[in-house]
């Protein structure tokens, strides 16, 4: 996913937030019913349908059934969740939603579609139930700081924070046996990670870096992947009203103007070299050329079979365990690096908001929205969260000290930020490289951070659904094409320009900065 933030407020009061990056298709899934539930969801016949975004974990149904029953022993229900392909995730939890299916929960936030759902009236407001008691785990588990940080601008909280860090930041992953010998075992600043991804490319014939396509490598947020400045000087995020949208850029001066004076993306000049500077990887062959429309377990699958020299990761602490024993059973004697080329290491103090880039939703459709918060109470629980995330114990994995956890079997990558992260109860994957353990503890301390000036400000889409609408489909068109380096700086420029003029960019930009300006004099 790319990058921002998480977790809770600072230095002063916050009001919510998300964070922003990848999008998707339409699918006839299968139903998903609940029987015969109760008020209190206490029916034993009761199957309650979940969302849950990536492939199904192997020795899922196996892993499951314990889950279920453990579930049906404490609770009187089950749950069957549905596994829906990244790349289609976000328009089919919408259309999902939109629907009314029912289902109990599912992963929303700024960046897939939570402002879309909570418009339609699509989920159901947790303050009452998180001040009522009936949740005590799941309340003792998340900090209120946390849920405060991600209230939205009418002040309800429509999600909790499923997260494990003060702030993640998109990054790489790197070939750490590559970087041995190809950039003398070090690699500090994107000068030198660029050096090493053209060398690898001409003697070992691999792109240095794959990904699919997000704006975020290109328009960093802070830092892209592939926004060399952002590494340089990690201090703006832009505004937008949608990751799928336009992106804009405040006046660096605003806070003490209160004037937000923001400009679309192309009108600031690290941007557009950013895109140039992608279009030349792309040619060069330094990035994947199937970026637009690679599916992310592909792409996955090609990097830890060596394919590839680096590829996208984020400060959550899966890096290694996510990619290690596939990569060094297809090359023997490989090995992890976690690279983020801070011009200023871990003395670089990026922007964040603090918002939570992973928040699991109720679904206000549901026959039963209080057997949804006993779920997430229950997996609020350690020995439920355990078997959930890692699978059976013994079977799945060992327990390495207090807080780690050693895989045995090959059940994995079950999407815990999409249900069951709870900050005390993730456990680190015992063979975590030393750089990724550093950057890591490093993501954890808010001080290690810069409150953004615009940290808890969402934008209203109210008066401008038309004109976004329209932007959307035009981004999709002529926008996500430059985000890749797929076409030529200047003509997709050009094209992408007329586009959303004609949509109504300019009442779209006034509108987000006279809201902007007002949440700027309300702090």
């Amino acid at each position: 996913m790319t990058a921002n933030t998480n977790g809770a407020a600072l230095s002063r009061p916050v009001s919510r937030r998300g964070f922003l990056a990848w999008s998707g298709g339409v699918l006839a899934a299968a139903a998903l019913s609940a029987c015969s539930t109760g008020s209190n969801g206490q029916s034993s016949s009761a199957t309650h349908g979940l969302l849950l975004p990536g492939d199904v974990p192997p020795h899922w149904d196996r892993v499951r059934a314990a889950v279920n029953e453990k579930l049906e022993a404490d609770l009187g229900f089950e749950v069957s969740p549905e596994f829906i392909n990244w790349s289609n995730y976000a328009s089919q939890s919408l259309l999902k939603f939109t629907a009314g299916e029912n289902f109990q929960t599912a992963l929303s936030a700024r960046w897939l579609n939570i402002a879309r759902l909570i418009e339609a009236g699509a989920l159901h407001p947790l303050d009452d139930a998180l001040t009522s008691g009936d949740y005590p785990n799941l309340t003792a588990m998340v900090d209120q700081a946390a849920f405060d940080a991600n209230r939205w601008p009418d002040g309800a909280i429509y999600g909790v924070p499923a997260v494990n860090s003060a702030g993640r930041i998109h990054h790489h992953i790197a070939r750490g046996d590559l970087i041995d010998k190809y950039a003398g075992g070090n690699i500090e600043t994107f000068d030198q990670l660029e050096k090493f991804w053209y060398d690898v490319l001409q003697k070992e014939g691999i792109p240095g870096y794959i990904r699919n396509n997000t704006p975020f490598d290109t328009l960093g947020a802070p830092t892209g992947a592939l926004y060399a400045q952002g590494w340089e000087s990690p201090d703006l995020l832009p505004l937008y009203f949608s990751s799928d949208s336009v992106f804009f850029v405040p006046s660096r001066d605003a806070a003490t103007t209160g004037s937000t004076n923001a400009v679309p993306f192309w009108e600031y000049e690290p941007y557009v070299e950013s895109l140039h500077r992608i279009r030349k990887y792309y040619e060069d062959g330094i990035i994947n050329a199937d970026r637009l429309n690679a599916d992310s377990a592909d792409l996955k699958a090609r990097f830890d079979s060596g394919g590839a020299a680096s590829t996208w990761g984020i400060t959550d602490g899966l890096d290694t365990a996510g990619h290690l024993d596939q990569l060094t059973k297809a090359v023997p004697g490989a090995s992890l690096v976690t690279l983020l080329p801070f011009r200023d290491g871990q003395s670089a103090k990026p922007n964040q908001t603090f918002q939570a880039d992973n928040l699991v939703v109720v679904n206000a459709a549901a026959a039963d929205i209080d057997a949804a918060l006993q779920l997430l109470d229950w997996v609020s629980i350690k020995e439920n969260h355990d078997l959930l995330q890692y699978g059976e114990e013994g079977t799945d994995w060992e327990a390495a000290g207090d807080d780690g956890y050693d895989p045995i079997g090959e059940y994995a990558n079950f999407p815990g930020y999409a249900l069951s992260w709870r900050i005390p109860l993730e456990r680190k994957y015992a063979r975590m490289s030393e750089s990724e353990e550093s950057w890591f503890e490093w993501s954890k301390v808010y001080d290690n951070f810069t409150l953004d000036p615009y940290a808890s400000f969402i934008p209203d889409l109210t008066e401008i659904e038309t004109e976004h609408a329209q932007i959307t489909a035009a981004v999709a068109e002529y926008g996500n094409p430059l985000y890749a380096g797929a076409v030529d700086v200047e003509e997709g420029l050009d094209k992408l320009k007329a586009a959303v003029d004609e949509a109504g960019l300019a009442k779209v930009q006034e509108e987000l900065n006279r809201q902007a300006d007002a949440y700027l004099a309300s702090q």
